[in-house]
């Protein structure tokens, strides 16, 4: 399907909830009041482009899907989110292969771009055109292409979004929507036949993995509050490692990432909730002590979470009357 979608979020919720056909699955700020982003996505037949603008820091989890390819890079010279622990930096490129899973965290103010191919088309389009056999690289990786290829894929990007900005009718025009495919779909071939594999790639691999189980284990132990030294046993990690890649991946430490991610799946649920109490809520996340929860949450969120409950009651009234 050809669409285009532009739209300015104040709430990290939407914001996140906007990524989930991008395969974020787990969107938490670090600092949510002020909260700015703006967000762009063209859906063409077989790639989707997506432009973003972020002001504060953040860390997601993303999933991506069996047969997608995904490319990253930053928007001019700003910053790019920092995937797998590896920061883009300006001219550079990062694929992540189908079905790969990994942490994309910003430190701050961030403009990005991704380009999101079917893996099945791009192999299609290789094997005719590249001579040899053309196969997509597994894993995450870091590129820096020719300069002018790189202009290239960019331009191609920039034009896309402008086009989506200006005349968003132009997209879904058949025509040119395959024009651009086909331009983009050449441009990335040209980037990947210039290119040679990352001498790290084992590493990295290796340590996306332990980041990977990091995450599972949390979401199998929700509702609890496991130490360091228990999550470092399941892991078969030493602690010092664990620490070093969460200060990678997650801009964090292990123990600050796993109590706010606590704290933003209360968040959720209350905000989703017109039933559930705050104290039974925290609890079932593993905050016991509901008076320390109350003010750390407000220290977190600007808000007591009694506010938040009723803001989403509320809002459910005034579904359910049909204001």
């Amino acid at each position: 399907m050809r669409e285009s979608v532009t739209a300015a979020f104040s709430e990290p919720e939407h914001f996140g909830a906007a990524l989930r056909a991008e395969g974020y699955q787990n969107f938490i700020v670090r600092t949510p009041r002020g909260f700015r982003a703006r967000l762009t996505q063209v859906s063409l037949n077989e790639i989707r482009l997506t432009a973003a603008e972020e002001q504060v820091p953040r860390v997601a989890f993303v999933a991506v899907p069996a047969n997608v390819l995904l490319i990253t890079f930053s928007i001019g010279q700003a910053q790019a989110p920092i995937c797998a622990g590896i920061r883009v930096t300006e001219g550079e490129f990062v694929t992540v292969g189908p079905g790969e899973q990994f942490h994309a965290r910003t430190d701050g103010a961030s403009r990005w771009a991704t380009i999101r191919l079917a893996a099945n088309v791009l192999s299609g389009y290789g094997d005719a055109l590249v001579d040899g056999a053309f196969s997509i690289l597994p894993g995450t990786r870091r590129w820096r292409p020719r300069s002018r290829t790189a202009r290239q894929i960019r331009s191609l990007h920039a034009a896309a979004m402008r086009m989506a900005a200006q005349h968003p009718e132009a997209l879904v025009d058949p025509e040119a929507a395959h024009g651009l495919q086909q331009q983009l779909l050449h441009a990335v071939l040209e980037c990947f036949s210039e290119l040679s594999p990352e001498e790290e790639v084992k590493a990295q691999s290796r340590n996306q993995n332990t980041m990977l189980q990091f995450e599972h284990v949390l979401w199998r132990v929700r509702g609890k509050r496991p130490s360091l030294i228990e999550i470092c046993t399941e892991l078969q990690v030493r602690e010092r490692r664990l620490r070093m890649l969460c200060a990678d991946h997650l801009g964090m430490s292990p123990m600050t990432y796993e109590r706010l991610r606590r704290m933003w799946l209360v968040r959720r649920t209350l905000r989703t909730s017109t039933s559930e109490k705050v104290s039974t809520v925290a609890r079932d996340n593993g905050f016991h002590d509901v008076g320390r929860f109350a003010t750390n949450y407000r220290e977190t969120f600007g808000e007591l979470p009694s506010v938040t409950l009723r803001e989403s009651r509320t809002k459910s009234i005034i579904s359910s009357v049909g204001y």
